[in-house]
C-alpha cells in the first residue's frame, strides 16, 4: 500500500468522525434556545433586512443539513428543522446562509469565482473519472486523453480550493451579525461558533480528500 493510499484512508476516516461530530454538535445546541426567541427563517430575514436585501426569499426545503444559497434564484434556503427552530443551531445556520447573500450583494470575490465555475464543475465531476479510466486502458496510445481527465479532475479540486474562503467568511458575517443584532448573547455565540467550524471542517476535508486523490491519479499516469 503506498503513501496515497494511506493518505486516501486516513483522510476518510477523519471526514467521518468530522461528520459525526458536526452531526453532534448542531443536535446538541438544536436543544439550546436562543435568546432572542426568534426561528430561523426570521434570524434569516433580520439579517436580510439589516443588510439592506430585500430581494432575497427565504424558503422551507425538505432534509437534515440541506440549507444553502442559491445565488441564481436569490433564495436562502432553510431545512425544516433550520426553518421552524429558536435554537441555536437554527440561527447559526440561517445566519451564515444569508452571509452568503450579503457575499453575493457585495460581489465578494471568492463567490464570483466559485458560482462562475460551478458550470464547468458540474461536468467534471460526472465525466472526469470516466476520461481517467478510458485514458488509462489507451495510454499507450493516446496518452493526452488522461491528461484531459486529470484537467477535470483539477477544476473539482480548484473548487473546493474556492470553497473554503466563501465558507469561512460567511461564517465569519454570520457571527458578527449574531452578536451586533444581540440575536445571540456571548455564550451563545460561542456554540454558533462551535457548531459552524465543525461545518467548515467538512469543507477542509473536502479539499485535502480532492488534493490527495489528484495526486494519487497523477501518479498512476506517470507508471505507465
Amino acid at each position: 500500500m503506498n503513501v496515497n493510499w494511506i493518505l486516501i484512508i486516513v483522510i476518510a476516516l477523519v471526514g467521518l468522525l468530522v461528520q459525526w461530530k458536526l452531526k453532534s454538535v448542531f443536535a446538541k445546541y438544536s436543544k439550546v434556545l436562543a435568546p432572542g426567541g426568534l426561528t430561523g427563517a426570521q434570524i434569516a430575514q433580520k439579517m436580510l433586512n439589516d443588510n439592506g436585501i430585500h430581494d432575497v426569499q427565504v424558503t422551507c426545503i425538505k432534509g437534515q443539513l440541506t440549507d444553502h444559497y442559491d445565488p441564481t434564484k436569490k433564495t436562502v434556503n432553510l431545512s425544516e428543522d433550520v426553518y421552524r427552530s429558536n435554537s441555536v443551531s437554527a440561527a447559526a445556520v440561517a445566519a451564515h446562509e444569508c452571509g452568503h447573500a450579503v457575499q453575493h450583494k457585495e460581489g465578494y470575490a471568492p463567490l464570483k469565482l466559485r458560482s462562475a465555475l460551478v458550470p464547468a464543475v458540474n461536468i467534471s465531476s460526472k465525466l472526469s473519472m470516466i476520461v481517467i479510466i478510458i485514458g488509462l486502458l489507451i495510454i499507450n496510445t493516446f496518452p493526452a486523453l488522461f491528461w484531459v481527465g486529470i484537467a477535470m479532475f483539477a477544476m473539482v479540486f480548484l473548487f473546493s480550493v474556492v470553497t473554503l474562503p466563501v465558507e469561512f467568511n460567511a461564517s465569519k458575517r454570520a457571527l458578527v451579525w449574531l452578536k451586533s443584532s444581540n440575536s445571540l448573547g456571548e455564550k451563545e455565540a460561542a456554540q454558533a461558533k462551535e457548531a459552524l467550524g465543525w461545518a467548515a471542517s467538512t469543507y477542509v476535508v473536502a479539499a485535502l480528500s480532492s488534493l490527495v486523490t489528484l495526486l494519487y491519479y497523477i501518479g498512476l499516469g506517470d507508471r505507465r
